[in-house]
């Protein structure tokens, strides 16, 4: 059984949002209050409409929420959630009254920008009314060029409020890249920056905003946000400030039904054209109340802290704190300008109660010798949240040994797929090295073997059971939900299948493997990456690695693992030697590479995961089909020297 590393204390428990959700159950005679952690999670899944209805009254959701929590027969497609409910997500997330301000944005370059909650709420109103000028109503879409900006929050609120379609790209983004994502939704506006900051250095994005808009025929306005310079202009553009206008309207909020459309996310799009994965107004809601108020255990007033993109989910997460009553904290520019402390500091500075960030940034900080808790005053930090790969052990000990004694470490996993987590963490369960604490309330998830059966202790692929309310509304333009079925549902039929490669503990935790499309299956034996990266991620010799499996022609598969050293270590038979003693005893034989190659860079998705399917189709010389998707494509060159002859 896994070492724990923390546990909280009675009162830290007693103090917790999920012991007051437990005393609002209890009070409405529902028995597993009294009970377990598991407990409750059974009862949520077992009487899933009345606990999504209790997640409603708990987070006083503002709206009519209708006599049915849920309709249907427990089939995927064939449920509805809160039927007969009108609500406005943006309404929720403005209303909240709560102390503090609303935001905090940090750049790179030392610039800070506060809002007050009436402050946002009137720049909302106002951008509103912009969206209006431009003919912009229920169904349209706005989308967003741009950089982790205030201004993003307030066009994304303003178009939630009308009940049109917000979508966003970060400007890191390439044309195709953006004109992909874009062009299938046909936004109506278009809001961009001029550019953005990164490495100290700014970059221009205008040329490339010329082709985006030109390649974008169902763009009636262009509206730019000065931001690398300040006194930036575009030809046919209005200004933000224009766009904004000087009178201050009252702010209106559209009624839209539970499963209306609010945001269009995209998967990757490494092995295709990007897929507009359509989420609505009451399931995103829901589901990020849940997990802000129960799982991570946010306050009213309390500030979390994300680095995140507006290309990757964990924004879209981030901003529905404000519906907790929760102040957002923006940052925009490289984590590790011009050093390791930069996020830390801001940690510090802002006296951040939760904080989240990627598994790879806290390896970093771990390979550089770096001791936040040393060279800051964290006092405030209560919670750690990690996710985009799985968390090795030794970056727990890490945060433990480095970091603080005392705070939650959240190792989470979800996706772009859910707008959200299938597990994550839990403010009255310990927290174990190397695992995820728990699966989230009302997530039916289970891991099963290619033959449907469950297993506990067993790796296998993680799936979901029963429905729930943040699961797609559907794909974009997929009228008869034949994509989306296909995405999901086909592997296992009708029973949500993420992808993920995953153990079940004997306790309720999850270990995550990594993604069950990039398994290895050496020997006819399937074994998940995570297991290699564990052992490897302890060398200080190597900054970062990807493996593949490579097949060898008789319908075998050898291991191939490619590394990118740190400056001026050289990848030698010594250093080799090791690495495979490490991989044999850290993990098992068949985990041992038959090939180990240095690389100079190895490519990675827009939201920082390593492509490992990119690499592989490389190696066995297929055309990667969407490089668009990869913000350094120009990497994949590396590999085709291990192609096999």
């Amino acid at each position: 059984m896994a070492e724990i590393l923390w546990e909280p204390s009675a009162e830290q428990v007693a103090a917790s949002g999920l012991a007051r959700f437990r005393d609002f159950l209890r009070a409405r005679g529902v028995a597993a209050a009294d009970d377990d952690y598991e407990a409750l999670r059974r009862w949520s899944i077992e009487q899933s409409p009345a606990f999504w209805q209790a997640i409603w009254e708990f987070s006083a959701v503002a709206g009519a929420r209708g006599s049915a929590a849920c309709e249907g027969d427990g089939r995927f497609f064939a449920t509805r959630w809160f039927p007969e409910a009108m609500l406005n997500f943006a309404q929720n997330l403005l209303e909240r009254e709560a102390p503090g301000p609303a935001l905090i944005f940090r750049g790179e370059d030392g610039r800070r920008i506060e809002y007050s909650r009436q402050e946002l709420r009137a720049l909302v109103a106002r951008a509103r009314r912009g969206l209006e000028r431009a003919g912009v109503g229920v169904g349209d879409r706005v989308a967003g060029f741009l950089p982790n900006l205030p201004e993003a929050l307030v066009a994304m609120l303003a178009t939630a409020s009308l009940g049109a379609i917000w979508s966003s790209c970060s400007p890191d983004f390439g044309v195709s890249g953006v004109v992909d994502r874009f062009g299938q939704i046909e936004p109506k506006v278009l809001l961009a920056a001029d550019g953005y900051l990164y490495k100290g250095r700014p970059f221009d994005t205008r040329d490339k905003l010329a082709e985006i808009v030109r390649a974008l025929p169902s763009v009636e306005q262009l509206v730019l946000i000065p931001f690398a310079d300040p006194q930036a202009e575009f030809a046919g553009a209005v200004t933000w400030q224009d766009f904004l206008g000087e009178d201050e309207p009252e702010l209106f909020f559209q009624p839209v039904p539970f499963d209306h459309p609010l945001y269009i996310l995209y998967s990757s799009g490494t092995t295709g054209k990007p897929k507009c994965i359509v989420h609505g107004h009451g399931g995103t809601l829901l589901q990020h109340l849940k997990e802000h108020q129960l799982h991570t255990d946010l306050r009213p007033g309390e500030k979390l802290f994300y680095f995140t993109t507006t290309g990757w989910m964990m924004w879209n997460w981030l901003v529905s704190a404000l519906a907790s009553g929760g102040t957002i904290v923006l940052f925009d520019g490289n984590p590790f300008y011009p050093g390791p402390e930069t996020l830390w500091r801001i940690v510090a500075e802002e006296r951040v109660e939760h904080f989240g960030t990627s598994a790879k940034y806290l390896d970093a900080c771990k390979k550089a010798g770096y001791r936040p808790g040393t060279e800051h005053d964290l006092g405030a930090l209560r919670t750690i949240l990690s996710t985009g790969s799985p968390l090795v052990p030794e970056s727990f000990d890490w945060v433990y040994a480095e970091v603080k004694q005392d705070l939650l470490l959240a190792s989470i996993t979800g996706g772009t797929d859910i707008v959200s987590c299938f597990a994550l963490g839990c403010p009255e369960l310990p927290v174990r090295r190397g695992e995820l604490q728990c699966r989230g309330l009302g997530m039916a998830v289970e891991v099963w073997d290619d033959a449907g059966h469950p297993l506990v202790g067993e790796p296998g692929e993680l799936v979901c059971t029963r429905p729930f309310p943040s699961a797609p509304v559907g794909f974009w333009r997929d009228e008869d939900g034949a994509r989306y079925r296909a995405a999901y549902f086909e592997h296992f039929p009708g029973i949500w299948r993420h992808g993920d490669w995953v153990q079940l503990t004997e306790h309720g935790g999850l270990i995550v493997f990594g993604r069950s499309d990039a398994t290895l299956n050496p020997g006819g034996v399937r074994i998940g990456t995570a297991e290699i990266y564990r052992q490897v991620e302890q060398f200080d010799e190597v900054v970062e690695a990807i493996v593949i499996g490579r097949d060898t022609g008789d319908g075998d598969q050898d291991v191939v693992l490619f590394l990118r050293m740190a400056e001026g270590v050289g990848l030698d038979d010594a250093l080799r030697d090791r690495l495979r003693r490490s991989i044999r005893s850290g993990a098992s034989p068949r985990h041992v590479p038959a090939e180990i190659l240095a690389v100079p860079d190895i490519p990675r998705t827009r939201s920082g995961k390593i492509s490992e399917i990119a690499v592989r189709d490389v190696v066995h010389g297929r055309a990667v089909k969407n490089t668009e998707a990869l913000a350094n494509p120009e990497a994949l060159e590396h590999f085709r020297a291990a192609q096999r002859p």
